[in-house]
């Protein structure tokens, strides 16, 4: 009888625990990783790819979730100087936007401007997986990043690829994922852009293992960039709430960072890369050393910009800030101090410069096809291109720009700052054309500003 009881009481403990703790068992569950869409398969070399397939039987410390990472060069680039890594958020949906951020020609624009790549993470996320399995790059996501440049070294004939400097922008999951990497590789980050994610908050308050904040992390210039819509939000606050804690702590420590709240958005990134960008390129250009694989070159915070928190007040020359240096938002230079001001009054940047005209106009007569090569314009990027024959407006493309999110845009923006599919090529076909008569053909860019090139 004793030992029916005591089989009875196993049974009875084994089903609570059960039904308080799911999770146990649902760890031995293997999920099938995400599928992530395609993209044309024309879009190619200066394009590399290389994934990391999800393990069937992950050992300990091993990613647990499959990732794939896409490169681009720029074309006849001889020396990649450092790798800007767009990295999106957590969930499927911002996985599979991702597939095109490599792809994006205003961040292209950037990394030509500074003789870098542009990297794409697409991590393979399904809906039941959880976000912190890559998100923490101690559950070995920082492994395979490190080792997936070695492999896009070797296949783009670029060994400088894998030990080339970074910067990181991060978008939700990903801000999660940059602010601990910083703490891991602090000598091989350039910068970072925070776009509405930290980890700050969730280690400040015990929730993650905290970890050491080594002296070199502190000298990175950064920018913390929430939606103001996340202040209060009941699902978003801790974004808001976990950037402002974080630029407070690291300003106080005499950190570079600065803190731009869109004024228009919540979780999604908006027009924030008007402002990201030139953040970037001023960093760039402040720190990569002239030769490649020496180390970067070390920030002077004095030669900045300061400007009052959460203020509309212009930004002045470190010297001249009256207030408190050790609250006041910092900026690399003057350049990037008048976009803040823009940005953080409309949510968007001025630019009163046009868009660089196309060039290459080539027309197929037998088809009525027009293609042509453009530069992006680095300040504002492409909004559409006007077709003329013989001085006379036939067609744009894209016909009806959209953009959910922020200004129209070329190739279309995702929730998470990355183009959508279908890409669009630079390419009309002129569908009135009469069959062997001549005509003289045009191409104009506009830029999101509304400006036309000459």
């Amino acid at each position: 009888m004793k030992s029916r009881a005591a089989l009875i009481a196993l049974a009875l403990l084994f089903l609570i625990q059960t039904l308080i703790c799911p999770v146990a068992a649902e760890e031995t569950k293997i999920i099938a990783p995400l599928e992530l869409p395609k993209v044309d398969a024309s879009f190619q070399p200066p394009y590399y790819s290389t994934t990391y397939e999800q393990p069937t039987d992950p050992k300990e410390g091993q990613l647990q979730i499959g990732v794939t990472y896409t490169l681009w060069i720029p074309e006849g680039l001889k020396e990649v100087r450092g790798i800007i890594v767009h990295q999106h958020g957590c969930g499927s949906g911002s996985c599979t936007g991702s597939v095109t951020a490599a792809h994006d020609l205003h961040w292209q624009e950037l990394a030509r401007k500074n003789n870098c790549a542009l990297l794409g993470p697409s991590f393979h996320q399904a809906k039941e997986q959880n976000c912190r399995l890559w998100c923490d790059p101690r559950n070995g996501s920082n492994k395979v990043f490190i080792e997936s440049l070695k492999k896009l070294a070797k296949l783009s004939g670029h060994p400088e690829v894998a030990t080339a400097p970074w910067c990181l922008w991060g978008h939700s999951g990903g801000g999660f994922w940059s602010s601990l990497m910083q703490m891991q590789y602090p000598e091989r980050i350039v910068a970072i852009w925070f776009q509405s994610g930290t980890a700050f908050g969730y280690w400040t308050k015990g929730e993650i293992p905290a970890p050491e904040i080594p002296e070199a992390a502190m000298q990175i210039p950064m920018m913390a960039n929430p939606g103001l819509k996340e202040k209060g939000h009941e699902r978003f606050r801790r974004a808001w709430d976990g950037s402002l804690a974080m630029f407070k702590a690291y300003r106080a420590k005499g950190a570079p960072i600065g803190f731009a709240p869109d004024p228009k958005t919540g979780h999604e990134t908006g027009d924030s890369r008007y402002l990201a960008i030139p953040f970037f390129n001023a960093c760039l250009q402040m720190r990569l050393p002239e030769k490649v694989g020496a180390p970067l070159k070390t920030v002077k915070v004095s030669d900045g910009w300061l400007a009052p928190l959460n203020s509309e007040e212009t930004p002045v020359p470190f010297a001249e800030y009256k207030g408190d240096k050790a609250t006041a938002v910092w900026l690399p230079n003057k350049t990037v101090a008048m976009a803040w001001l823009d940005f953080v009054k409309t949510g968007a940047t001025k630019d009163t410069t046009p868009p660089p005209a196309p060039t290459n106009v080539k027309v197929d007569s037998s088809t009525g096809t027009i293609t042509w090569t453009a530069p992006t314009d680095f300040e504002s990027g492409i909004q559409s291109f006007v077709i003329e024959r013989d001085g006379n407006q036939i067609g744009q493309l894209p016909e009806k720009p959209t953009n959910r999110f922020g200004r129209p845009l070329f190739q279309g923006m995702s929730y998470g700052d990355t183009p959508v599919l279908p890409l669009l090529k630079f390419q009309f076909v002129d569908k009135t054309a009469e069959n062997g008569k001549q005509y003289q053909y045009r191409v104009k860019a506009v830029n999101t500003a509304g400006l036309q090139s000459k």
